[in-house]
């Protein structure tokens, strides 16, 4: 969403749903996993909305809502390219939005060349490196930023502060190393820069404008194909596209819901970015009841993002600094630059940041310490990292809040990780798998790994609960709700405040009087945090007053607008910059809702700015009154002056609807009245992205790493862009194979939450579901002879593991192209063997393969055989896995004792 709309947060909140005339919820089982923000969704319901489930599960989300769609895992891309289709084929776009608001009027440059043409691959693939080169995917563009000629060259059309700086940056952009570091996700709170607006036809009618090339790029997504690829009946298809169409435009507004059912995917941000194009064609995009609601796995998954724990991001999604890229502050902000729209600002919000970390040491004359920070120098995430443990490259690794043992992908992967450290540190409220695995891995009944062999070091150091702690939460709608401590945490257990506080205090005393360069950095952090209680807690309010930002007065800020690039301010995220305005805990207001409206802008504080839907300019036409009464939210006030409405206008407050940018104009100054996305350089949705996606400015049809089919649409089976990682221990099914020919996603329990650790050790949800299973269908299990409520063994080429089976019609066979019947099996990946309730790990199934945007894993579909009766046990089941192996034609997995190994050169 981060490069269609300019922001990576969900666009509305939840509570808004209950305006939605149609709620489709896809990737996601709603009533189950996100229990408390389902009521809104069963509000709008009975208001007379239409609630749509589209998953390959009938769960409890199915059950209350109007239509059930059983689906493939991993066609969502050709399901909601037929909507698209369908919308574009029967002129049902929310035209004068789509022409004031997306850049669909945008032309393409003439080295541009479609899927459609190179039979599944964009223009400017490298088959060598797997990566793209974006320059045929660029505008033909305007001269300079705002003024009004035209140029017949594409590009970006650089023109702004620094050009030299800029294009250099460009450049080294195209390294490889630069590339592996997947610098796109920078675009969660500011799109990619464009330097000049697009040329345009808002006729249009042009070949190359963006309407045109899009309308192109979908036309075979047809009923039928949808139907071939997904298993959806063309009947069924259309029964979907009519009430989405039929429930957007000037009266009404459908809305999107998805969560990692669409994240977990090797084209899971494409996913997201074909519901975004299809969303801002219907007009639902900052309006009441419309929006893509991302829903998040856990309480405070978007503050962990906002603040990061990405190893490319710093705070408010500024990119990490890349060693090939960023020597100074100077390169580092060259490309954004005095860019249009408010990520112009960069170099404000970076400053802000030095400044908060570093204080009186940052200065001008020392960069503001920007050499300080770390640089990547590559792909240093997750997965990468526990590679590279495996081959003995790195010694110690802290895991906090993670059980990677049970809940990552490859959990044989992970244990061989974990036991080629020197030493682990493990912060969690129950003992875990990852900390314990030195004595209960399933490798050490195999006899890979070897308990007295083990030299990683393990210290486990308990941790507080969230009643045990105060602090924040940011929650799946961007909103910050203070949390009060309600008890000491008993015995050692501490907040993770206090244990990154203490450790970097001790840290400090050790190093006092150190004259090595290399200390200073830490020597010179700000590390005056107050202190309270016998456990000596930092005071988490002067943490979140700090990350608000004060001002040359030494008052906090009341937001980004007020931060400067001249050393005067601090911020240690600019994107929460006003959550301590006024010098009041704005996350801690608790007005109740009946004194409020429905947007309650007065219960906790939503980054940006307490504006609780984003792009909110766009609820009012280009002239800035309302698209209809009935759907009326923020609107232009001419007596006033100002724009007003329901909610804290996503826009500059005063700027006149009918304003046009001077030429030349920079940053927020570059936007027009009528342009909602203040975050994207021309302010306008991207219906098509020249930049900011690693594989392609489009979405396209892919299968995943493993299926069972082929491609029914292009030559290219799987996202070309993909991320593997070679080694025996991630081995690979082979697409189509009739040794692992069954479907099986994993999903979560209501009474389970996710790797389990706390929720199989309490007794009361342990009873509730006491023991690991799969769900299968009755003709899967008649076709393999699976008993209810027996055990199954299912394989895959990384491990196999047993479960009990339920058969249920809960899992439906699919019927594709040729009549082919596709079975899905669904596994719950809660199990492990800590707690009461234990079991073998569903993720032991699962490779490593990732989206090339995100680094983030296929979790959600891959393939594997399905047997009878308990797994082989000891030293029989590493042989009985490579069996299959062989049979599929799969290189050997078998592990060394130890499992150290390199990862292999890529064929």
């Amino acid at each position: 969403m981060g490069t269609t709309f300019g922001r990576g947060g969900a666009t509305n909140f939840q509570q808004d749903l209950a305006n939605s005339d149609c709620i489709v919820i896809e990737g996601s089982n709603m009533a189950e996993c996100h229990p408390v923000g389902f009521q809104w969704v069963m509000e709008a319901k009975a208001r007379g909305a239409k609630v749509i489930h589209i998953d390959p599960r009938f769960t409890r989300t199915s059950a209350v809502s109007d239509v059930h769609v059983p689906i493939r895992v991993g066609t969502d891309i050709a399901f909601l390219g037929g909507i698209i289709n369908h919308v574009l084929s029967n002129d049902l776009d929310f035209r004068e939005y789509v022409v004031a608001y997306t850049n669909a009027a945008a032309i393409v440059g003439e080295d541009f060349v479609d899927t459609e043409d190179l039979d599944g691959l964009f223009s400017g693939f490298d088959p060598e490196t797997g990566h793209y080169d974006e320059a045929s995917w660029q505008f033909e563009s305007q001269v300079g930023s705002g003024e009004t000629g035209h140029t017949d060259r594409p590009g970006d059309g650089v023109d702004q502060d620094d050009p030299a700086g800029a294009q250099e940056q460009e450049r080294l952009a195209q390294d490889e190393s630069v590339k592996e570091a997947d610098p796109h996700q920078a675009f969660g709170s500011g799109g990619p820069p464009l330097h000049a607006k697009p040329l345009r036809d808002e006729t249009l009618q042009h070949p190359r404008c963006v309407f045109q090339v899009l309308k192109r790029h979908f036309a075979r997504y047809t009923p039928e194909i949808v139907a071939d690829i997904c298993g959806v009946e063309p009947e069924v298809f259309l029964e979907v596209a009519t009430a989405v169409t039929e429930n957007s435009g000037r009266e009404r507004t459908t809305a999107w819901v998805y969560s990692v059912g669409w994240t977990h995917h090797t084209v899971g941000a494409q996913y997201i970015r074909t519901a975004a194009i299809l969303q801002s064609l219907l007009g639902n995009m900052g309006r009441p009841g419309g929006g893509i609601l991302a829903l998040r796995g856990h309480a405070s998954i978007q503050g962990s993002t906002d603040v990061p724990t990405l190893f490319n991001l710093l705070p408010g999604y500024l990119p990490m600094p890349h060693a090939l890229q960023h020597q100074s502050l100077d390169d580092y902000c060259a490309e954004n630059s005095g860019a249009i729209g408010f990520w112009g600002n960069m170099r404000a919000y970076t400053v802000s940041l030095l400044k908060s970390w570093w204080g009186d040491a940052a200065t001008a004359e020392n960069d503001y310490c920007f050499g300080y920070i770390p640089k990547i120098t590559g792909d240093h995430s997750s997965y990468r990292t526990i590679a590279d443990m495996v081959a003995g490259k790195v010694p110690g690794y802290f895991l906090v809040g993670e059980n990677p043992a049970v809940g990552h992908a490859n959990g044989r992967m992970q244990r061989f990780g974990l036991a080629n450290l020197d030493w682990l540190v493990v912060r969690d409220l129950q003992m875990i798998e990852s900390a314990s695995f030195w004595k209960t891995a399933p490798e050490i009944e195999t006899g890979e790994l070897v308990t007295e062999e083990i030299g990683t070091e393990v210290f486990y150091m308990p941790a507080a609960t969230h009643a045990e702690k105060e602090g924040t939460f940011t929650n799946t709608q961007r909103l910050l709700q203070w949390r009060h401590q309600a008890v000491q945490p008993p015995g050692d257990c501490r907040s993770d405040l206090w244990f990154y506080f203490h450790l970097g205090r001790i840290l400090r005393e050790k190093l006092a009087g150190s004259t090595d360069p290399r200390d200073r950095p830490l020597l010179d952090l700000t590390w005056d945090y107050p202190t309270h209680g016998e456990q000596v807690e930092p005071s988490a309010e002067a943490v979140l007053r700090e990350i608000n930002g004060v001002g040359p007065d030494g008052r906090a800020l009341s937001g980004y607008m007020d931060m400067k690039d001249d050393g005067s301010t601090t911020g240690g995220c600019w994107i929460y910059s006003g959550v301590y305005a006024d010098e009041v805990n704005q996350a801690d207001r608790r007005r109740p809702g009946r004194e409020q409206d429905y947007v309650a802008a007065e219960w906790g504080w939503a980054w940006p700015y307490n504006r609780r839907t984003l792009y909110n300019r766009a609820s009012a036409d280009p002239a800035g009154k309302p698209w209809s009464e009935r759907k009326k939210y923020v609107w232009w006030d001419e007596a006033a002056g100002r724009w007003t409405g329901d909610d804290v206008p996503d826009f500059e407050a005063t700027k006149r609807p009918d304003h046009v940018p001077p030429p030349g104009a920079k940053a927020q100054a570059g936007i027009g009245g009528a342009d909602p996305f203040i975050m994207q350089g021309d302010g306008k949705a991207w219906l098509f992205a020249p930049k900011g996606l690693a594989d392609g400015p489009m979405p396209t049809h892919y299968e995943p790493a493993e299926s069972p089919v082929e491609n029914a649409l292009y030559g290219v089976q799987a996202n070309p862009g993909i991320e593997e990682i070679q080694a025996p221990y991630n081995r690979g099914n082979p697409p189509t194979s009739d040794v692992y020919p069954y479907v099986f996603t994993t999903y979560r329990l209501t009474e389970h939450h996710t790797a389990g650790a706390m929720s199989r050790t309490l007794p009361y949800l342990s009873e509730l579901q006491p023991e690991f299973f799969v769900e299968v269908s009755p003709a899967l299990a008649t076709e393999r002879g699976l008993d209810n409520g027996g055990w199954a063994t299912l394989i895959s080429a990384r491990s196999a593991i047993e479960a009990r089976v339920l058969v249920t019609e809960r899992m439906r066979p699919l019927r594709l192209k040729g009549g082919r019947v596709v079975h899905q099996i669904g596994i719950p990946y809660h199990w492990g063997a800590e707690g009461l309730s234990t079991g073998d790990s569903a993720n032991d199934l699962m490779g490593v393969v990732m989206d090339p945007n995100v680094h983030i894993q296929e979790f959600k579909v891959a393939t594997c055989d399905i047997r009878p009766g308990r797994r082989p046990r000891g030293a029989a089941l590493p042989e009985y896995v490579e069996g299959f192996r062989r049979r599929a034609g799969v290189r050997s997995g078998t592990m060394p004792i130890g499992g150290r190994v390199a990862v292999e050169e890529t064929p």
